[in-house]
């Protein structure tokens, strides 16, 4: 049913669930597996900081990379212990877009998401993914 399943994928719990239960369901499945992970800007003060030291942003910017590529290997062994080769993609822009985008180009069957149980932020979470389930060009499941 599933060939390619993507993960959007971040540090969050509720995205370590979703990769979780993605694992389990491209194993099952004998899908591919994927995630796409949105980085995040560096902060606007950064470039009041960069006016002390012009190096700071390099510095920063290369700090944001290698988080990333240690968020990536993690999901990677967790997928390698079920397995599976795990893709891992990381884009720039709006969450929305970029991840739509992606699913587009990969030509994905299923986006898993984890869903967010606990707070205030379920407003901003649920405006994300209502968006992402209007758009996004595959079904989309969500994780608790």
């Amino acid at each position: 049913m599933y060939k390619k399943i993507a993960v959007a994928y971040n540090e969050s719990e509720e995205a370590q669930r979703a990769l979780a239960s993605a694992i389990l369901l491209a194993a099952t499945l004998g899908a591919e597996l994927e995630t796409v992970t949105v980085m995040t800007k560096l902060p606007s003060y950064t470039a009041f900081a960069s006016a002390g030291d012009p190096s700071l942003v390099q510095v920063l910017e290369k700090d944001r990379m290698k988080f990333y590529d240690t968020l990536h290997e993690g999901a990677r062994a967790s997928a390698s212990a079920h397995g599976l080769v795990l893709q891992a993609h990381t884009v720039e822009g709006s969450a929305v877009e970029s991840i739509v985008a992606l699913l587009r180009s990969r030509r994905a069957d299923l986006l898993v998401i984890g869903l967010h149980q606990r707070d205030f932020y379920i407003a901003r979470l649920w405006s994300t993914v209502y968006e992402l389930a209007q758009h996004a060009p595959c079904s989309v499941l969500g994780v608790h």
